[in-house]
């Protein structure tokens, strides 16, 4: 049985994955602060911040699975240096860093020059974020030490959809489904994640997941 420890786990995304991750049967720690608690209880709770966190909090594990997210100005820096101090402390090792990304650094053209939050139709609320999100894994492509992953949603991210399991993968670039759109929940999303976990087919890659 694989031992997987989800970081930021008392968040939407982190509760989709602790419970998909519990569902498959694999033995689940999450990792939280404060008086947070991991919502299923098949899960282990361990309270420690993200930057607390050493390399023998870890060391036991065979995936760990970053679901940080900040959307302050004043923390989305956060997304880099919380990133950064996972990929350290599991520097050399064979645990594997799976991360929740975003959509707004998938490019829309072959040539890999412009990302969805390079269009002008793309929000300016949510270019902040993108363009930290963007940053963290451009820092990641750097790694040649860590066994990293990093999925990316689709353009519409749904927090309280329903867990269908129909789900489409992508790579790069953006794509949409048949009718045209790029949109899946948290619990869609979830199944992709986990799913990496069992095929490991994108080490050291970035992949990319929409509804079908």
């Amino acid at each position: 049985m694989k031992k997987v420890a989800i970081v930021c786990a008392a968040g939407k995304q982190g509760t989709c994955l602790v419970n998909e991750a519990v569902a498959r049967g694999y033995d689940v720690t999450g990792f939280v602060r404060g008086n947070a608690t991991v919502a299923n209880p098949k899960a282990k709770t361990v309270r420690k911040d993200l930057f607390d966190l050493t390399r023998e909090d870890l060391a036991g594990f065979d995936v760990v699975i970053d679901a940080f997210g900040a959307w302050t100005p004043e923390t989305l820096p956060l997304h880099r240096t919380s990133l950064k101090h996972l990929c350290d402390i599991l520097s050399g090792t064979k645990v594997r860093l799976l991360v929740v990304g975003g959509a707004g650094s998938l490019y829309v053209d072959k040539t890999h020059t412009t990302q969805v939050k390079d269009l002008d139709s793309f929000p300016d609320a949510y270019k902040p974020l993108a363009e930290m999100q963007g940053a963290a894994l451009a820092d990641l492509r750097k790694r040649d030490d860590v066994l990293w992953t990093f999925l990316s949603p689709a353009g519409d991210f749904v927090a309280d959809g329903a867990r269908t399991g129909n789900i489409l993968l992508g790579g790069e670039e953006y794509f949409v489904n048949k009718d045209g759109v790029s949109r899946i929940s948290y619990a869609d999303y979830a199944i992709a994640m986990i799913d990496e976990i069992e095929n490991a087919n994108n080490i050291r890659k970035r992949f990319s997941v929409i509804g079908a």
